[in-house]
């Protein structure tokens, strides 16, 4: 989807990271010797980067790509100073709450639009397999449990001329998070925690190794032609609903009549007009 990809500056100024061992006993559960003997996977996540705290990972994940790290690199941090979701909304990354990651991939110039696609898919698919609830999908890149948030999926790209240059995929999964310490986002976001209580959540480590293997498959998939974007549109929520699109200063109201191959939404205005939008922040109208 062309939901927002964002070029990003290849002058970076990056916080000196956390070595890999030296974490406390009680935020292990994420460090490289407990998830690496886990995971199941050919090539993702095997170059593996943990920070304690940084202040994006979407930047500690630039500065691998400009050093030439593999496609498939992860970078994860317990906890975020920065954190950032599209349009430059900030995004609540508190230690040992949630799951806050980025993914370096390389991807062929027609794969880079359906990379959100992937993105969403996969966590749905790590929510369903770790905690058995069944997560739909809001245009363009959120994911929801019970109609609220519960993950986001940020795109950021650099081009070198008509290739792309490096594509990172930027994912925060709320998993023990109380959102209601939050006023400014209690009442549109939630968290696995609050969706399965009294039950508590899956283990951080159970949920990444989950995602990073789901990540390969849809991947997988997407650089082989095979198609996800059936799977895609069938879990949005968006889809037949009337609905508003804030799209920079402009705002659109319509029905979401579908979405097409490349993630674009299909809006019926109400004078019988089709508009296609690649992007935009959308609100589900009663």
């Amino acid at each position: 989807m062309t939901p927002e990809t964002e070029g990003f500056n290849p002058q970076l100024s990056i916080q000196p990271s956390t070595p890999a061992g030296q974490v406390g006993a009680a935020l292990a559960d994420l460090d490289p010797d407990a998830i690496l003997p886990r995971l199941q996977t050919r090539w993702m996540g095997r170059r593996y980067r943990y920070e304690e705290v940084t202040g994006s990972t979407q930047d500690v994940a630039k500065e691998e790509a400009l050093a030439g790290a593999p496609e498939g690199t992860v970078v994860l941090a317990n906890a975020q100073t920065a954190g950032r979701g599209r349009l430059q909304r900030s995004f609540i990354t508190q230690p040992g709450q949630s799951l806050a990651l980025s993914v370096l991939l390389r991807p062929q110039p027609r794969h880079l639009s359906p990379l959100t696609m992937v993105g969403a898919l996969a966590v749905a698919r790590a929510i369903e397999d770790t905690c058995g609830l069944h997560p739909a999908l809001k245009w363009p890149n959120d994911v929801l449990l019970g109609g609220r948030k519960v993950a986001g999926i940020l795109l950021e790209a650099s081009s070198q001329g008509a290739a792309i240059g490096a594509a990172i995929l930027g994912i925060g999964l709320n998993v023990s998070l109380r959102t209601d310490a939050y006023p400014e986002i209690a009442a549109i976001a939630t968290s696995l925690a609050e969706q399965l209580d009294p039950a508590p959540p899956p283990e951080r480590a159970a949920l990444l190794v989950a995602l990073l293997q789901a990540l390969e498959d849809y991947y997988e998939a997407l650089r082989r032609d095979r198609p996800i974007y059936d799977e895609w549109r069938q879990r949005l929520e968006t889809i037949g609903r009337q609905v508003r699109v804030h799209v920079g200063s402009t705002t659109e109201e319509g029905l979401a009549e579908g979405v097409a191959p490349d993630g674009a939404l299909l809006l019926r205005r109400a004078d019988g007009s089709l508009l296609r939008l690649l992007a935009g922040d959308v609100t589900l109208r009663e």
